[in-house]
């Protein structure tokens, strides 16, 4: 049963990341819900109910078939997902499943899955993107190493950042966080309150900064602070989660002059995306076709928004060992295809803090 479908069009995206076209992610599309509504309880269930037909649910562009989707009720409830994950799994599962924890920073912690393989064409993703947008392959060679520092929630963050550190023949040092709640204790009561519950990564950063030449930070807006004391020696800086608009970079710009600066998106069922400035934007782009996002609006039906409107953020993650379309609590802005990416992504952001 294991990816017996998927076998030919995995290999193509792994070897060719950033060549991946809508017509070939409305194929994998399809042969993903095809597996899914007939061997996972959840989507076998809907299928049940709705009797959805997939030659029509799959016809047109890309959009279309997203708009399909939400339309014809093909959508995972937040709360149901949170806490019935395992009728996310296919039955007789035969890959090699681990499954993972939200960071719980912003309400209580998500628990999902990834196969092993999909961490692969994550790194790939991942590889193919920086490289392109941001030359991290120029910068790190045999001769001049990638040593890295990165804070962050055990799990899947842990296990990306160390694939990526060591394709660049560096060494990492990652020092956990337990992130529950922290978003509306930084909201509620300020820096100060969250470096007081983080005390003990506060203590190792600055001893490892200390002690070793760190030249890459990966980290969260609030806590790059940590690291200003150093910012000579820091080449690359990543950053992810609450907090990433123009003035923060630009405050950043100014607090590490010559570090080059990668915004990321990251969610606990697809891992980061790589994102990049334009003008005074942020903008995101999905590791295709395993990941799809754009945002839309409702009036009578959902319809993908026009770019540069901003909408509710759809999201569609769609791999062998896991199939979820959900309508996310935040807005963003329908970005045009852009760089090395020849598909939409999304800018901007916006999140609240769920009370």
């Amino acid at each position: 049963m294991r990816y017996a479908k998927f076998d030919n069009m995995l290999g193509k995206f792994q070897d060719n990341p950033l060549n991946v076209k809508n017509s070939d992610t409305v194929e994998y599309l399809r042969a993903v819900f095809e597996f899914h509504l007939h061997n996972t309880p959840y989507w076998m269930g809907l299928n049940e109910r709705l009797k959805p037909n997939l030659d029509d649910v799959f016809q047109g562009t890309l959009e279309e078939v997203f708009e399909n989707l939400l339309n014809v009720g093909l959508v995972a409830e937040e709360e149901y997902l949170r806490n019935h994950w395992l009728e996310f799994v296919p039955r007789n599962y035969r890959g090699h499943i681990r499954f993972y924890q939200s960071s719980g920073t912003t309400r209580e912690r998500a628990i999902g899955h990834w196969d092993r393989e999909y961490l692969r064409y994550l790194h790939a993703y991942l590889r193919a993107a920086l490289d392109s947008i941001y030359h991290l392959d120029r910068i790190y060679t045999e001769e001049h190493r990638m040593r890295t520092l990165a804070h962050g929630p055990y799990g899947w963050y842990q296990d990306e950042i160390s694939e990526l550190v060591w394709s660049y023949g560096g060494v990492l040092y990652f020092i956990g966080m337990e992130t529950d709640g922290t978003k509306k204790v930084l909201a509620e009561q300020g820096i100060e309150a969250v470096l007081k519950l983080l005390d003990p990564l506060v203590k190792y950063t600055h001893r490892v900064m200390r002690a070793d030449r760190i030249n890459t930070v990966r980290s969260a807006p609030p806590l790059m602070m940590l690291f200003e004391p150093y910012s000579e020696n820091i080449e690359t800086a990543i950053v992810s989660g609450v907090g990433i608009d123009y003035s923060f970079f630009e405050y950043l710009s100014e607090k590490f002059s010559g570090t080059r600066l990668i915004p990321m998106y990251g969610y606990y069922g697809f891992g980061d995306l790589v994102g990049m400035m334009h003008a005074k934007s942020f903008w995101y782009y999905p590791n295709y076709p395993f990941t799809v996002i754009l945002p839309v609006r409702k009036d009578e039906v959902y319809r993908v928004v026009g770019y540069g409107d901003r909408g509710q953020v759809g999201m569609l993650i769609a791999r062998p060992e896991l199939l979820v379309v959900k309508l996310e609590n935040e807005t963003a802005v329908r970005t045009p295809p852009e760089g090395p990416f020849g598909w939409d992504g999304f800018g901007d952001p916006e999140r609240r803090v769920l009370r």
